[in-house]
């Protein structure tokens, strides 16, 4: 039963076609990966409906996320559907350059720009109990499912989210001393040549960065003064080789100082912004 299910999954270009699979099994059977594994489950006719729908889904290119409905970012574990982008460890860097910069002060106010799943917003709140934070998304959909991961992680009282694309969610007298951000970022042309677990499923509002990828960030950067507390900063996640356009921006902007962090892979994955 596994090895025809890893199988159909190696069959149809899964890279990790045993390991989806497991994960697959444990979750249709309502168990952990290591029952799996060791051949421990109690097998039933309702478990095995769901695995094979899970594989069929699975082997169609659907994301493994979706089809079990969660995903682990930052050590929270989130509820993901096809409304939200499904959180990359990469922007795990962001997440914690956040965390970093504002661990120091005893009260800070958080804005998250294109919240999603929440999940950048609930890792910060999650990791520094003295931020307000306020996290928008132009999706009420995906709003729906922020709203459910805040309350499931017991953050619902901390975090406030917005409705609105970019800066029409926040009223004009809201002022944060951090902003982040993981825009979309990927360039129109290219969203068809993604993977198709990507390019198929994902939510196509939280991926079109516009013909160069960069629309986002001018939004960002067009009223970033009005929002954003003197001393304050911004980081955003950037996408490969927008690195000197984003800085360029931002210091056109006023940044007083502007560094890029890259990801363990050695690329760069965030700037990080400092305005006076």
């Amino acid at each position: 039963m596994l090895n025809c299910a890893a199988e159909s999954l190696a069959a149809a270009g899964i890279d990790s076609a045993r390991l989806d699979a497991e994960l697959l099994m444990a979750s249709a059977f309502n168990c952990e990966r290591i029952e799996v594994i060791a051949g421990a489950i109690e097998v039933s006719d309702e478990a095995m409906i769901r695995f094979e729908e899970s594989i069929r889904r699975r082997v169609a290119r659907e994301p493994l996320a979706y089809i079990v409905g969660k995903k682990e970012f930052f050590s929270l574990e989130l509820e993901v559907n096809e409304s939200v982008l499904i959180p990359r460890p990469e922007t795990e860097i962001l997440v914690a350059a956040a965390v970093e910069s504002a661990s120091h002060r005893a009260d800070i106010t958080i804005l998250d720009i294109g919240t999603g799943s929440g999940a950048i917003a609930l890792a910060i709140a999650a990791a520094l109990p003295q931020a307000r934070t306020v996290a928008t998304d132009v999706s009420a959909a995906a709003l729906d499912v922020a709203r459910r991961n805040a309350t499931r992680r017991g953050l619902g009282e901390r975090v406030e989210f917005r409705e609105g694309d970019c800066w029409e969610a926040m009223a004009a007298s809201t002022t944060f001393d951090l902003i982040v951000s993981n825009p979309p970022y990927i360039e129109d042309g290219e969203l068809d040549r993604l993977q198709p677990e990507v390019a198929k499923f994902e939510p196509r509002v939280a991926l079109a960065g516009g013909s160069d990828g960069l629309n986002f960030y001018r939004k960002i950067a067009a009223r970033l003064r009005e929002f954003l507390n003197p001393g304050g900063e911004l980081m955003v996640e950037i996408g490969e080789g927008q690195e000197l356009a984003v800085t360029e921006m931002f210091r056109a902007s006023g940044a007083a100082d502007v560094a890029v962090i890259s990801d363990f892979a050695g690329h760069a994955r965030v700037v990080r912004s400092r305005f006076p």
